[in-house]
This record gives structure tokens, C-alpha cells and sequence, in this order.
């Protein structure tokens, strides 16, 4: 068994969310041993309707997302609900919520009153655009928030184009986790928890800090392909082979660069590494020279070259590579689901196969809370 399992032995948690940003946050915590309890309306998560269906018929997405968790229903506009609900933050560590600011207040349900039950207690909402903002009440999904932050603007050949997976919701599910980690250890020294205010467009900044420094240096704002990670030069860039598939080059040190160079055998193009961008000209001779030749001749001739030359694989070919298959860290478990664990190898260890999700009781609930250590018995894990 990996030590993962253990970093957060004993820690309960109460997950409100839905869809993706706060259930692939606590799927994380529970990837490290935290108890995590899904409390879900009497209809179920939302996520239930998207995606594509098992053999069996289950929504795959959600039992991905949600997989070692328990899920308990219940109407927190009902007062016996609610009741059982503010039963359980009285021995939760962190609780999550999804939901548009304002929501948990109006049910009666806000940080101050969670606090004022346990004043150890770790909030953590994650919502569009967070508490403190003009658009607090606005909807949005992921690509509304990179257009707000300036992402979409400069990515994209021609149009603007966004990304599958989504950035700003699994970032956010990321940043989160990091925050709930990091208030955990606050509290283990304060002896209290704390509110975190977590919007989905805020957490794509950090991830474009380079470029926020440049345009606080400069003043010049990045356009589309107009630097090395957009697209804006030869070294680093999608290439078009004659056979129709596509390879990427990635060669932004001057070693890798010559590298290819010299495996191209085009010696002339060394020195124009450092043409400024945007390397239109170096681009289409490259562009050209590829278009010359197939993908296994661009295999053969470039795979071993240490130049960061890579083929473009589609999902299927990618959980196919030796990489994959001997790294351990995506595998189906004793159900035969596939999944991606957490990605990180502990002691060698590859983390342990997830348990599928379950339905508990109230009353399983209320014992489970109540347990000094670890509670909800989950179904046994394989590889």
C-alpha cells in the first residue's frame, strides 16, 4: 500500500460541490487518506446527466470524480436535513461547497454559522469568480474564465482556441487542495480553521505569472503566436508531416535546438534560434521540411536525437505507451475501471487503485462522524 493513503488519516470531509472543481479537489484529499462524504441533493449530482454511460449503465464521469468517497442525499432546505448536516460539521475538519455566493447563507448554512459549531472548521468555497467580486452572481464556465483573464486571446492559430481538460477548473481544484492542505497545517499549530474564497478566474493568473511580469516590465502584452509558447517560433511548435498526422518540437534550449538541427541536416538553421518572434520565415522553412517527410521517417529520424521532438498521440495511443503502462499511475481497479491516480510515486510506490463510491445512511453517517479515527469502511481496493 502506498504511504499516500495516509498522509491524511482521520481528516473528514464534507463535500457540497458538484461537477468537476471542488469533487476532483476532495477526490485528491481522499487520494491521501482523508474520509470524504459527498452530501448530494435528493436528485444527485448534476454530473450524472453528462458523459458517457458503463456497462452497467453508471454515469462514468461521475463515479470517476467521486470514486473512495460515501454519498449521503439529503434537502438541506429541509430543517430535519439540515439538522443532520450541521450534526455532521460539528466533527468535520473541511467542508467544500460549489455553490454561487450567497446560496449556503440563505440556507442558513454560511461559514459564520459553521464556525460558530466548529471553530476548527476549514471552509473552502469555489465558485466562478469568488465572494469579494463584481461578478460574483455572473455564470460561467471554463472558457469564460480564461477569456477573462487574457489567456484565450493569445492562444490559437487564427481564432482563439480553449483546451480539453479544463484549465481554470482543474486548476482550481489543484489550488484548492493546496489551500486545505496549507489551513490544515495552520490549524494544527492555531488550533483554528479559516474561510477560503477560491473563483475559478482568479487561479488562471498565477499560472501566466511569466507573462504578467513581462507586461508589468514592458508594458507589451502578448499576442497570438508572437512568443515561444504560443507558437511564435520554429523551436517550439506543431509541425505537419506528409502523411497528414502531426509531431511538436519542443527544442527551446540552444543543445536541443542544434540537436535537431544537425539531425535535419540543416546546419544553417542553428544560429536562427534567436531570431525574434514571430519566426515566420524559420516557420514555414521548418513547416516545409517536415511536410517532406512521413511520421515514421520523422521517428526514425529525430526519436533519438535528444532534441524534444515528440509524435502527436490521441488518448488511446497515449495510455498505450511503455510510459504509461510501466509508470503504474493509470490502471484499472478490482471493479474495471480505469482511472488516473494521483500522480506521484511514494517510496516507489504507485498510489493504491480507488474504491468505488458507495451510498451511505444517515445513521452510517452520523456514526462515522462521530468515530475518533478513521470511519467510513470502504470496499476493498485492487490493482
Amino acid at each position: 500500500m502506498s504511504p499516500l493513503s495516509s498522509f491524511l488519516r482521520g481528516v473528514r470531509v464534507l463535500d457540497l460541490s458538484r461537477y468537476l472543481p471542488g469533487p476532483f479537489a476532495t477526490l485528491l484529499l481522499a487520494d491521501m487518506g482523508a474520509e470524504v462524504l459527498k452530501i448530494e441533493p435528493p436528485s444527485g449530482d448534476d454530473l450524472q446527466s453528462l458523459g458517457p454511460r458503463g456497462p452497467s449503465g453508471q454515469p462514468v464521469f461521475y463515479e470517476a470524480v467521486n470514486a473512495g468517497k460515501a454519498v449521503l442525499r439529503l434537502d438541506l432546505k429541509e430543517p430535519a436535513d439540515k439538522k443532520v448536516f450541521l450534526d455532521l460539521v460539528a466533527d468535520a475538519d473541511v467542508v467544500v461547497e460549489g455553490f454561487r455566493p450567497g446560496v449556503m447563507k440563505r440556507l442558513g448554512l454560511d461559514y459564520g454559522r459553521l464556525r460558530a459549531i466548529n471553530p476548527r472548521l476549514i471552509y473552502c468555497a469555489i465558485n466562478g469568480y469568488g465572494a469579494k467580486s463584481p461578478l460574483a452572481q455572473a455564470a460561467g464556465h471554463d472558457n469564460n474564465y480564461l477569456a477573462l483573464a487574457g489567456v484565450l486571446h493569445r492562444n490559437g492559430i487564427g481564432d482563439p482556441i480553449f483546451f480539453d481538460p479544463p484549465v481554470a477548473d482543474t486548476s482550481g481544484s489543484l489550488f484548492a487542495t493546496i489551500a486545505i492542505l496549507g489551513a490544515l497545517q495552520y490549524r494544527a499549530h492555531s488550533g483554528i480553521g479559516c474561510d477560503i474564497d477560491l473563483g475559478l478566474a482568479d487561479v488562471v493568473m498565477p499560472l501566466q505569472l511569466l507573462q504578467i511580469a513581462g507586461v508589468g516590465a514592458t508594458g507589451h502584452v502578448p499576442g497570438p503566436e508572437t512568443t515561444y509558447l504560443n507558437s511564435g517560433a520554429a523551436y517550439y511548435r506543431v509541425y505537419r508531416t506528409r502523411d497528414g498526422d502531426h509531431v511538436v518540437l519542443g527544442a527551446v534550449e540552444p543543445k536541443f535546438w542544434r540537436a535537431f538541427c544537425e539531425a535535419a541536416d540543416r546546419p544553417e538553421w542553428i544560429t536562427r534560434q534567436a531570431e525574434p518572434t514571430p519566426q515566420k520565415d524559420l516557420i514555414g522553412q521548418v513547416a516545409a521540411y517536415f511536410a517532406t517527410l512521413t511520421l515514421a521517417e520523422c521517428e526514425a529520424r529525430f526519436a533519438a536525437a535528444d532534441c524534444c521532438f515528440s509524435p502527436i498521440l490521441d488518448l488511446g495511443e497515449a495510455l498505450d505507451t511503455p510510459h504509461f503502462r510501466d509508470r503504474g499511475l493509470v490502471r484499472r481497479n478490482a471493479q474495471g475501471d480505469l482511472q488516473a491516480l494521483f500522480p506521484a510515486m511514494l517510496d516507489g510506490a504507485a498510489p493504491d487503485s480507488r474504491a468505488k463510491l458507495r451510498r451511505v445512511s444517515v445513521d452510517e453517517a452520523r456514526a462515522a462522524f462521530a468515530a475518533e479515527d478513521i470511519f467510513l469502511v470502504k470496499e476493498a481496493q485492487g490493482d
